[in-house]
């Protein structure tokens, strides 16, 4: 085993590539310890060692290879020929080896004052680097959870990997699963619940990106808070599809109080929107973790913006209930370009609320003027109706109103896409 000379004096600022030999210095050392008259002399030999361990351990840390677990182990095996005399350093170990600041490391060294060697945290770090983390996410791993690296990696972790690897994930995975799930990592019931996520879920991703949202959701019990969730959500007529689609959205909806989710529930129904519809799952969306009375001001602004009556709003909302979502601004701003310029009664709007989802710029005044002037040009029906019109998506406006019209109009498309633009075309200035 060779190491490069900036490997080792990685922390020491050296550029020059220089050879060593473990096996050349290990003698030299043994003769060296038995020779020194005092006990400051074998102390330091013993910081110098040390010293070699942290620099291997970072090195390979902070390196893109994935592969390094065994090398680790023979690298760390090598720079064991000497033990510190008078105990662990566990505050600059996690400085210098796992790149916390002193800050975090003054934090976490007080969970780990019982420590006597590296031992342990080296076989957890090696495990890590196996693993392929970087090491940011090492360090930030280590901050919250410092007890991670008193881990046994034969017997608690190792196996863990193997279980989660049955159970379809990558390691890759597992390796983004890690950092999230710190502490929870270390308990072999985090299979069982992964298990059943990706079963409710439906895949490694998904679970991946809502446990992202949502830290905890390996935290409380499978039994009595996320499956009473779940259970009260398929009495609503929720398939697995549609509470996984919640979940991405609303990560902390699995881990909530199931009191909050017969609110929201009750929410829901109260806005018109009963179990059963296509549109429940989106009412539940709209007033997740919302207030009665915010719900109340939220309906409230919305009759004001769009000028519509308690019964249009009532219906808007039931087809639509993400109408609430919006805020008072960009409703305003659709309801009187619609009301103002397409001339479209409130009603009409509020049976047809979707139209408010797309975006004023892109999509609903740009199409309006290729309407206007398509019909003032007698090259459309004057009966085509505009709400039709902007629901295609833009390959299929394209095709039927745009690229029929390249003779009459040969201008059309880059007046459409100067409009999408913000910009207006002189051919769009209309009387």
């Amino acid at each position: 085993m060779r190491l490069k000379g900036p490997l080792l004096g990685a922390h020491r600022g050296v550029t020059k590539a220089k050879t060593f030999s473990l096996q050349k210095i290990r003698p030299k050392l043994s003769h060296r310890r038995r020779s020194f008259p005092n006990p400051l002399a074998a102390g330091a030999v013993a910081f110098a060692m040390l010293r070699l361990r942290s620099c291997v351990v970072a090195h390979l840390l902070s390196s893109p290879i994935t592969s390094h677990g065994q090398t680790l182990r023979r690298l760390l095996s090598a720079t064991t020929a000497v033990s510190p005399p008078t105990g662990f350093a566990v505050e600059e170990y996690l400085v210098d080896t796992c790149g916390l600041t002193r800050a975090q490391a003054v934090k976490a060294s007080a969970k780990l004052s019982h420590l006597k060697s590296p031992a342990k945290p080296d076989a957890v770090l090696a495990f890590l680097a196996g693993l392929g983390l970087s090491s940011a996410d090492v360090a930030a791993l280590v901050a919250r959870d410092p007890k991670f690296l008193c881990a046994g990696v034969e017997a608690t972790l190792s196996p863990i990997v193997v279980e989660l690897t049955g159970l379809g994930l990558s390691r890759s995975e597992i390796a983004r699963l890690v950092p999230l799930a710190a502490e929870h990592f270390r308990c072999k019931s985090v299979v069982s619940k992964v298990h059943y996520y990706l079963h409710l879920l439906g895949a490694s991703e998904k679970f991946l990106r809502v446990f992202k949202g949502n830290h905890h959701l390996l935290s409380p019990s499978l039994e009595k808070v996320v499956k009473r969730n779940v259970g009260l959500l398929r009495e609503c007529t929720l398939g697995a599809c549609d509470i996984g689609k919640l979940a991405i959205s609303l990560p902390r909806m699995l881990t909530a109080n199931v009191e909050r989710i017969r609110a929201m529930v009750a929410s829901a129904q109260a806005l018109g929107v009963h179990p059963g519809s296509a549109m429940f799952r989106k009412a539940l969306r709209s007033v997740a973790l919302v207030s009665e009375e915010k719900i109340a001001t939220k309906v409230d602004h919305l009759k004001k913006a769009t000028r519509w009556s308690d019964a249009d709003a009532g219906i808007a909302v039931s087809r639509w209930p993400t109408v609430l979502s919006l805020s008072k601004e960009t409703l305003q701003r659709k309801s009187d370009f619609l009301v103002a310029e397409v001339g479209l009664e409130p009603a009409y709007i509020a049976r047809r609320p979707a139209m408010l989802s797309y975006s004023l710029e892109g999509r609903l005044r740009p199409r309006y003027y290729v309407m206007r002037f398509l019909k003032e040009n007698g090259l459309l029906d004057h009966d085509r109706d505009y709400y039709g019109m902007v629901l295609f998506s833009e390959k299929v406006f394209a095709e039927k109103f745009i690229c029929p019209h390249k003779e009459a109009a040969p201008h059309l498309p880059e007046d459409y896409a100067a409009a999408r633009r913000g910009e207006m075309p002189t051919n769009f200035r209309f009387i």
